[in-house]
């Protein structure tokens, strides 16, 4: 992979206030030009970054029906009618049922919760779910990370007797659902001060204001923090804001206390001894929850996270552990599939984007195999399998672009679609492929960046070893939760060398672990470039080299730095 190093030295005014910032705060003025791009101006604002707290959360009455939704389900309560919490099969979907499930059956009993079959009902509220709500007795459906594009399903409801309260975070079409309250912080006419809520960071904010208008303390909704930190680490929504306040506490709820099924999920995941960070969640839980959505029934993964009992979450969680195992295969053959098919096509040099239909895909990997290919190919990708006479399918974007636009675009060739500006779901008649792969190339071709189809590294800062000091580190673990909005930083060295005991590691002999020094200090640095062991012969030579890092805490030993190599260069 040959990335193209992307580095803006600070302007005169950028190095200024950094000095300036510097005084107030005693940190590193590289730390404090990190602090001024993303909008921290001040040692009020940096202490409020760097400690974020609970009462800063914002009122949920903001939220736009969120007094009609408290409404709701009082009255509900008050006439012992029967409750359905409904979501999503993916984490942020089940992490919601969770929670709010967790949280009302503390008070109330008659109440039941719902996970869609990816393959037989797809994704969002079905009329399998109504029927099936119906058929219980239920007259009330809470729905969780999808529901805000069910005009149809919401009206049948409605027909049966049956009310909803939609809480969802995906971006609405004109005509809303006829639900009873709709809380969607991107909804038009929006009065809610933060628009980047989670599904499941929505449903923590209606048991916020069902709390809040019951008299029943905050402090009894901080254990379920832990699923909202998943749920925002797992669905890549940014990490500032009030995300980065639920973020932050719910990291702590994860490290301190997390609940019974997440303590399992840790253990099989081998976390058990770690300080867990948001990087843990989106490589080691979240696809473990997803897997269950993916390869069985999201439901299995709600059970585990309710579940009271550790020795049958710890079953439950093999179980699931299991069906990642098989996701793996799966998204390790479909990639091979799918990369030997984007070979074949004709004209990809010139291709802005990239659609697979492929009808014998296995519906629960599409998007991961869509993630791979636009990382393989830093192109917009949309894989599409085959279920009955419909295509279906997922996209995945690139660092700047808005994939939900370009499919947006293309609308009247979709029979339903949904989704955000990294990640969206579709389907539509199967004929309507090719039409829909020119129509999307066209809006990709039209608005894409050039600098968004090359692999780039963006870089924060130029260091030298001698500045990675125990301080600057301790500092700079501060910045957590990294995520959208708050990314790890990316820093550079110039003209480094092997300390002599760099070597080739790995079970395949990819990955080099390296000791290095630059000309400016006596500092021998460790470091591991993982995958790039073809440079180890370069490095080798005695001649200088440029390497770009993330600063990491070595596992092995605590409190030792090691670099992360993103990529290594010879010195110009």
């Amino acid at each position: 992979m040959s990335y193209k190093w992307n580095y803006q030295p600070p302007t005169h005014e950028q190095t200024e206030a950094a000095k300036e910032l510097s005084k107030e705060l005693g940190l590193s003025p590289i730390l404090c030009k990190l602090l001024l791009e993303r909008g921290i101006n001040s040692a009020t604002e940096a202490k409020r970054f760097f400690r974020p707290q609970l009462h800063e959360l914002h009122d949920p009455f903001l939220m736009n029906d969120m007094d009609i939704a408290v409404e709701r389900l009082n009255a509900a309560m008050g006439k012992k009618e029967r409750i359905m919490v409904y979501g999503d099969y993916d984490v942020d979907g089940t992490t919601a049922v969770a929670l709010v499930y967790k949280f009302l059956q503390q008070f109330y009993s008659n109440i039941d919760y719902y996970i869609p079959d990816r393959y037989n009902e797809g994704y969002g509220v079905s009329v399998k779910g109504v029927d099936y709500a119906y058929e219980t007795g239920v007259k009330l459906i809470i729905v969780l990370d999808c529901g805000i594009k069910a005009v149809d399903e919401i009206a049948y409801a409605k027909e049966k007797g049956i009310d909803f309260i939609i809480c969802d975070h995906h971006v609405p079409d004109d005509i809303l659902p006829p639900a009873v309250a709709i809380l969607n912080a991107k909804r038009e006419d929006s009065t809610y001060p933060y628009p980047h809520l989670s599904g499941c960071g929505v449903g923590f904010k209606f048991m916020q204001a069902f709390a809040q208008n019951n008299g029943i303390e905050f402090n009894q909704l901080t254990p379920l923090l832990d699923l909202v930190a998943v749920s925002i680490a797992s669905d890549i929504v940014p990490i500032m804001g009030e995300n980065r306040v639920l973020t932050y506490h719910g990291l702590k709820q994860l490290n301190s206390n997390p609940s019974v099924g997440l303590k399992a999920i840790i253990d099989v995941c081998g976390l058990a001894e770690k300080d867990i960070t948001v990087s843990d969640i989106v490589f080691k839980i979240g696809p473990r929850i997803n897997a269950s959505g993916r390869i069985q029934n999201g439901k299995e993964a709600v059970d585990l996270l309710i579940e009271k009992d550790f020795s049958i979450a710890l079953e439950k969680s093999n179980q699931i552990n299991q069906y990642n195992e098989t996701r793996k295969d799966l998204d390790k053959s479909m990639t091979e599939e799918a990369n030997h098919i984007v070979d074949q096509l004709e004209g990809l040099a010139d291709r802005r984007s990239i659609v697979l239909f492929n009808e014998n895909w296995h519906k629960g990997v599409i998007g991961i195999v869509a993630s791979r290919l636009t990382e393989i190919y830093y192109r917009p990708a949309v894989v599409l399998t085959r279920t009955d006479d419909m295509a279906t399918g997922s996209a995945r974007s690139v660092s700047g672009f808005d994939v939900y636009k370009a499919i947006e675009y293309c609308r009247d060739l979709l029979e339903n679609f949904g989704g955000h500006t990294y990640a969206a779901g579709l389907s539509m008649k199967a004929d309507n492929v090719p039409e829909f792969t020119r129509r999307f190339e066209k809006f990709v071709s039209e608005h894409i960046l050039p600098d968004q189809t090359s692999a780039i590294i963006n870089i924060d800062a130029v260091l030298d070893f001698r500045d990675i000091t125990p301080k600057f580190f301790a500092d700079l673990k501060k910045f957590n939760p990294f995520g959208p909005d708050n990314h790890k930083p990316i820093f550079c060295t110039y003209h480094v060398y092997d300390y002599g005991t760099s070597k080739v590691v790995g079970r395949e002999q990819e990955h080099i672990k390296l000791e290095l020094v630059d000309n400016k200090s006596n500092n021998v640095m460790n470091g591991i470039a993982f995958g790039q062991s073809s440079q180890a012969r370069y490095i080798k030579t005695k001649r200088s080299f440029d390497i770009c890092y993330t600063i990491e805490e070595n596992t092995h030993k605590q409190g030792e730095v090691q670099l992360q190599i993103e990529d290594i260069k010879p010195s110009e």
